[in-house]
């Protein structure tokens, strides 16, 4: 029987992938002015340090998950990351139809555990 650290080190090193990988992308949105090819090279640098964890947690996490499981996993992550991230670091406001949005998409994720 799988012990609970390998069930929960996937989700954490994806949470920590999430984290990087939403600073890849939508980080230089507060950098409007800066060069797109500095912003292009940044994001690669930045990404990198999410395969980093991306890989090993999809390794390490398929050994309990489907890998269905694992991206219905990946998705929940970066929805919450993604809403703390644009609150806190883009300061913009999370709407109604955005909570309504990725609650939907939450539940469809949640559907692939189902058995």
């Amino acid at each position: 029987m799988p012990t609970f650290s390998a069930y929960a080190t996937p989700i954490l090193l994806l949470l920590a992938s999430n984290v990087f990988m939403t600073f890849a992308w939508y980080g230089h949105l507060k950098y409007k002015a800066s060069p797109l090819w500095i912003v292009i090279f940044a994001s690669w640098g930045i990404a990198f340090f999410e395969y980093c964890l991306q890989v090993p947690a999809n390794r390490l996490g398929h050994a309990v998950y489907s890998a269905p499981q694992l991206k219905g996993i990946q998705e929940i992550l970066t929805l919450l990351v993604f809403a703390g991230f644009s609150i806190w670091y883009l300061g913009e406001q999370i709407k109604w139809n955005h909570v309504a949005g990725f609650a939907l998409i939450i539940v469809a994720a949640f559907l692939i555990f189902l058995e």
